[in-house]
């Protein structure tokens, strides 16, 4: 049987390139070789976003992007996660068997807190709903960043305690994160984060993207003066595009001296912009057609709740609060 695969994306803002690799352009090749599970997740973005009108658009959006993207609905299960009301049920039901020591030790809440977010009971709760995403879906195997594997692994943690206390109940998921992708350096050389506001757009105009590509940090060498491909961001964006041969030639030129960082953006640019043509194409004809996305998320959402529902229910069983 093929393994079950599972990732969200949150609506929060546009799509950037660091999305697409860390995370969508790996779902796009999941889907052929497994049991893709893939969702946006509007649940998650309540902690911090509270603009009902933004909410209802963003989601439409980050849909219409993935879509875009390759996200074929006929290869895999793919809604929006409000609209699999289960979730909730569990989360709250994994809340109650979770120690709060382990949820005190979130790295991503601290780090929420610390950049200025404000705290809410939601936010310091996200793992135990990410854990109810999991679980209740059966996961196997969950494509997260490096910021998220501690979520993921919490999630085993939260399983395991489940399954001792009650019963064999829950698949034991593990984090899946490629060293090449791990992190996607944002313009800053952060992480590409929409937070951060690092990002390099994907569904934007073409001056937004230059603009982007052309604002990102360097160090102060010259045109003449050999440069250290490894420690730009320039180089370590441009790899995710170009070909073992682009990227040797490149590197080649960059300890060589000759090649300023200007041009180099230049090339990372064109790169960008002719990966993403043909997706930009896409994402205007749904635009065009958002009743159709609807649809699809409808009937995502009603093929999911068979695997949400039969898997809650055996939780109630397990719990007793099937009486």
């Amino acid at each position: 049987m093929k393994k079950r695969v599972l990732s969200g994306i949150q609506p929060s803002g546009k799509l950037h390139i660091g999305n697409y690799f860390g995370m969508i352009k790996r779902m796009i090749e999941y889907q052929e070789s497994s049991d893709l599970f893939c969702f946006i997740a509007n649940l998650h973005s309540l902690t911090t976003l509270t603009d009902s009108k933004e909410m209802k658009k963003l989601t439409l959006d980050a849909a219409m992007d993935m879509l875009a993207l390759g996200i074929d609905p006929n290869k895999c299960h793919f809604w929006v996660q409000s609209d699999v009301p289960e979730v909730a049920e569990l989360t709250w039901i994994l809340s109650c068997i979770t120690p709060m020591g382990l949820m005190e030790r979130a790295h991503s809440y601290k780090d929420k807190i610390a950049k200025g977010i404000q705290p809410n009971l939601g936010l310091f709760n996200y793992p135990a709903l990410m854990t109810a995403d999991i679980l209740i879906n059966q996961s196997q195997v969950v494509p997260v960043g490096k910021d998220q594997k501690q979520h993921v692994e919490m999630a085993r943690d939260i399983a395991i305690k489940f399954n001792n206390q009650f019963g064999e109940t829950f698949v034991i998921p593990k984090p899946d994160i490629p060293d090449e992708v791990a992190t996607i350096p944002g313009t800053d050389g952060q992480k590409m984060s929409k937070s951060y506001g690092n990002t390099i757009p994907i569904f934007d105009d073409e001056s937004v993207i230059k603009k982007a590509v052309m604002g990102i940090v360097t160090d102060s060498k010259g045109v003449d003066e050999a440069k250290d491909p490894e420690s730009c961001n320039i180089f370590a964006l441009y790899k995710l595009f170009a070909s073992e041969s682009e990227i040797k030639e490149l590197s080649d030129k960059y300890k060589a001296g000759g090649l300023g960082y200007g041009d180099a953006k230049k090339m990372l640019l064109s790169k960008i912009l002719e990966t993403f043509r043909p997706f930009q194409k896409k994402r205007t004809e749904l635009e065009s057609n958002i009743p159709e996305v609807e649809k699809i998320l409808a009937k995502g959402a009603e093929k999911v709740r068979i695997t949400s529902l039969d898997t809650l229910n055996k939780v109630r069983l397990a719990t007793g609060l099937k009486y």
